[in-house]
């Protein structure tokens, strides 16, 4: 009877799952799909032929946008913030697992970035470096460096106020994760190399973080793919030089030719890649964690 109600119910919950698939990916499939129209191809079905063209015209360059320098910019700073995420987390994770005092406030203003809306991050961000700059050049003018105040342009950048805006997005989620994971991590490994005389560096080095590797691994993910596909936190706090994002929703309102597919699926295919290295360093992590300590 019981098997009978699972196999009534099956279909109805398949249609509904798929729906919600399609929904996800849809889009991501459509835009794949148009991006090999041929060179008469336009925005919109139905394929006018098939063909790499259109990735030809955007290795040739989009107008006046320079692709390459926006994919490289993003890719620096991906790996920057990639990075700062992991080791924050992890120390923050590290520090969390006694009490500190004023603990509690420090997790909730962390966390609070991703309640706020992203723009008015974005714009307390920009505000912030705005006043900076400000300050910087009474200051040199104060000190007489005439020279340094007629070369001083903007204290807003890519590795400035870009990588904070980007670290205010990426660093809850690693801090979640972390102290998800040190919440059930059995300090019981630790204890037994203590008594076999490891020092809290060996303990750390050589316990702890293979234990925690694929979730180490994970935050690097998260890291990179939250930075690589931001927008809203960068438009006003990134400075003169464009991250790769905010050309592509520049370039929205000028390509109108099936190129914009094209660099829309090369920036999904990174994505996807780092994702499946990811997985993949995750999973060999946890299978030499099972051969090593077992279970």
């Amino acid at each position: 009877m019981a098997a009978d109600k699972r196999r009534k119910g099956f279909w109805p919950l398949a249609f509904v799952f798929g729906l919600f698939v399609l929904f996800l990916y849809g889009p991501v499939i459509t835009i794949f799909v148009l991006s090999f129209q041929g060179p008469e191809g336009g925005l919109t079905f139905p394929m006018r032929g098939w063909s790499m063209h259109w990735y030809g015209e955007l290795w040739k360059g989009l107008g006046v946008v320079d692709i390459g320098a926006a994919l490289r910019r993003s890719l620096a700073l991906g790996v920057v913030v990639m990075l700062l995420t992991v080791l924050l987390s992890l120390g923050a994770g590290l520090a969390f697992r006694k009490k500190l005092v004023g603990g509690d406030v420090l997790f909730y203003v962390t966390v609070a970035s991703l309640i706020m809306p992203s723009i008015i991050v974005s714009l307390g961000i920009g505000l912030q470096f705005r006043l900076l700059d400000g300050a910087i050049k009474w200051l040199l003018e104060a000190m007489g460096a005439t020279g340094t105040l007629e070369g001083y342009t903007t204290s807003l950048g890519l590795y400035t106020s870009g990588l904070g805006a980007h670290l205010t997005w990426t660093l809850p989620f690693g801090l979640l994760i972390m102290f998800a994971v040190f919440n059930r991590f059995n300090p019981a490994y630790e204890e037994a190399a203590r008594d076999q005389g490891a020092t809290p560096w060996q303990t750390f080095a050589h316990v702890v973080l293979p234990l925690i590797g694929p979730s180490v691994v994970g935050i690097g993910m998260f890291g990179f793919t939250l930075s690589w596909d931001e927008i809203a936190r960068s438009s006003q706090a990134i400075g003169d030089l464009n991250t790769l994002p905010l050309e592509l929703q520049g370039l929205t309102t000028t390509v109108t030719t099936p190129a914009i597919y094209a660099l829309g699926t090369v920036t999904t295919m990174i994505s996807l890649v780092v994702i499946a290295l990811a997985l993949g360093a995750a999973a060999w992590l946890g299978r030499r964690n099972r051969r090593r300590f077992g279970g």
